[in-house]
């Protein structure tokens, strides 16, 4: 593996150079990480909630809502060009090290439980015609998944800068199916069955409920805005980290929304609600035969593996650059001479392998897994928005480069209501759930301390550790009980 000879930032400790990525690499990672497996699942999950202008208005806020976080990530990379690792690093020097570490598991322990998604969306696809593998849930899809799994551990092995070669090429190859769907659903296009489904049906409650219910399905598919920010010090120009990631952020909010939107026009939302996932499979074969869903499904396949190759990287790097920072157990901070984590890699692969099997245990493995993935990252997003409120309201500290703007403050602070509004909206059962994942992986945090001599905690870092233990704890109780389900 090459590296440029000159102006390479190096990552201590020993380890080789790393590989830098241009802007036009950077904006497929962005792109490559959000069109996964949430927009085949689009017309499902949002029939299931509203209608026509339900999903306009749920839009309308996710789409300003995630611009302002993705505007944060702009800000953040310019004015703080020190940080690496994005969400996680952000959250430390905004909130300190406890918090930071939080932020660092939980964004990572969301890119696994996503990773499961797609796995479970690619049986569920070969379901279709297989049905030993159900929705992707059965004992032979979990066994092909696994497999699965280990075989991209071995190919992200092989390089960085390989691994990132293959996605753009893949983000490619994924995007003229779901262009394609767009296009041949607006030629197929009823405006009465559009007209009819646009308040909603009888199971549909109040307009909010109805928004509300979509919310943490467009958290979901959005996520990999970030991507940039989590990979930048891989980028050869600071100033591309920002333009990465606007750029794919409008590129893909255009795709998703149009995708939610042309489904309306081909079937009532009642249908749409109980097809199979991946139902844009089904919405086509609604409109064309057949071989609209074949197209559809080759199409997700493709999509899906890119989008979990493009997650796998960052997921490790999190690992990586947190224990570089000593936020983690230093064996997460060593790499090969690849400039691969491996540690980091091979800990992201077996935790994955862990939520896989949980997940098939779960009433919709797929549902499950995407809620709880967008639950999880809802805490890095909330800190990462917040320290750029902090930011803007206290010009010239913090160490920033540059002066602050009004303009700044208003993103950030619409940011920061966006998120704790996503919070919200994902409601207690998630939440609780989230608890569980993250009050175990205070060990680590121990761990690393005490690799450096130092206590545990800091009185405010015990509080909050108690916080965290309690929620899990709670989390515990009402699963045993039954009050909350997975």
């Amino acid at each position: 593996m090459s590296h440029a000879d000159t102006g390479v930032e190096t990552s201590g400790g020993g380890n080789p150079p790393a590989a830098k990525l241009t802007l036009l690499t950077l904006t497929a990672m962005v792109v490559g990480s959000m069109v996964g497996a949430g927009v085949f699942s689009l017309p499902r999950r949002f029939a299931q909630e509203t209608g026509v202008a339900g999903a306009l208005i749920a839009w309308a806020v996710a789409g300003v809502g995630m611009l302002m976080l993705a505007f944060v990530f702009q800000t953040l990379a310019v004015r703080r060009p020190d940080l690496d690792a994005g969400v996680y690093a952000y959250a430390k020097a905004g909130f300190g090290e406890y918090l930071g570490f939080f932020s660092a598991f939980g964004y990572w322990a969301s890119a696994c439980v996503g990773n499961v998604t797609y796995w479970v969306l690619i049986m569920s696809t070969v379901g279709a015609v297989a049905p030993a593998l159900g929705d992707g849930d059965t004992a032979l899809a979990v066994v092909l998944s696994l497999a699965g799994l280990w075989c991209f551990f071995l190919l992200i092995r092989r390089g960085v800068k390989e691994a990132a070669a293959i996605n753009r090429i893949v983000t490619v190859a994924k995007i003229v199916p779901i262009l394609f769907f767009v296009v041949l659903a607006l030629f197929y296009f009823e405006p009465s069955v559009f007209a009819d489904n646009f308040g909603g049906a009888d199971y549909a409650g109040s307009l909010f409920d109805q928004v509300r219910g979509t919310m943490l399905a467009t958290v979901f598919v959005f996520l990999g805005v970030e991507g940039a920010s989590v990979y930048s010090r891989h980028a050869e120009r600071r100033e591309d980290v920002g333009r990465a990631t606007v750029l794919g952020f409008l590129s893909v909010f255009s795709v998703f929304a149009s995708v939610t939107i042309v489904s309306y026009g081909i079937m009532p939302m009642g249908e749409i609600a109980e097809l199979r996932q991946p139902s844009m499979a089904g919405v086509l074969e609604a409109a064309v035969g057949t071989w609209g869903q074949v197209f559809v499904s080759v199409g997700l396949i493709v999509s899906v593996l890119g989008a979990y190759l493009a997650w796998t990287l960052m997921a490790a790097e999190v690992l990586f650059v947190a224990a570089k920072d000593k936020d983690m157990p230093r064996f997460l901070g060593r790499s090969s001479g690849d400039d691969v984590p491996v540690p980091a890699l091979l800990m992201t692969t077996a935790l994955s392998q862990v939520f896989l099997v949980v997940t098939a245990f779960s009433d919709n493995a797929f549902n499950f897994a995407l809620d709880l993935t967008s639950a999880l990252t809802l805490i890095p997003f909330l800190l990462a928005a917040a320290f750029a409120l902090k930011i803007a309201l206290r010009p010239g500290a913090e160490g920033t480069a540059g002066h602050g703007t009004r303009r700044e403050l208003v993103v950030a602070a619409v940011a920061t209501l966006y998120t704790a509004f996503l919070l919200y909206a994902a409601g207690l059962k998630f939440v609780l759930v989230s608890f569980i994942v993250y009050a175990p992986a205070t060990f680590l945090f121990v761990k690393a301390r005490r690799e450096q001599g130092r206590r545990p905690f800091s009185p405010a870092e015990a509080l909050i550790c108690a916080v965290s233990v309690a929620g899990a704890a709670l989390g515990v109780v009402a699963l045993a009980l039954g009050w909350i389900e997975l």
